[in-house]
């Protein structure tokens, strides 16, 4: 007899998901950078050398630290090659000379 389990959580739509984590990840590079150079500003005393079009310098701080985090302690070696070369690096690689570079075929790690 085949119990059913109650759920309080709303069902999660896994594709809805990927697509935020990839524009997050797509963000991330620019995001990563205008925090360092705020930092180097700061730093140099300089605070307003460029007009700022948005007012979220702590929640893209926060944002970035988090991201940093993620990707530091939740991706094993292989998944976090994959992320970077995709979407942190400065080139922008297809998934197909990822895998290849790797050694992997496509569906090998999800």
């Amino acid at each position: 007899m085949g119990a059913k389990q109650l759920s309080f959580l709303e069902e999660v739509n896994e594709k809805d998901v990927q697509d935020i984590v990839i524009e997050e990840l797509k963000n991330y590079r620019a995001l990563k950078v205008q925090m360092e150079n705020k930092r180097e500003r700061e730093m140099a005393g300089i605070v307003d050398l460029f007009p700022s079009l948005r007012q979220a310098d702590k929640e893209n701080e926060l944002k970035v630290r988090q991201i940093d985090r993620a990707l530091e302690n939740s991706l094993d070696v292989t998944e976090r090659i994959i992320v970077e070369q995709k979407y942190i690096d400065s080139k922008e690689l297809t998934d197909m000379y990822i895998y290849t570079e790797l050694g992997l075929k496509k569906g090998e790690i999800l």
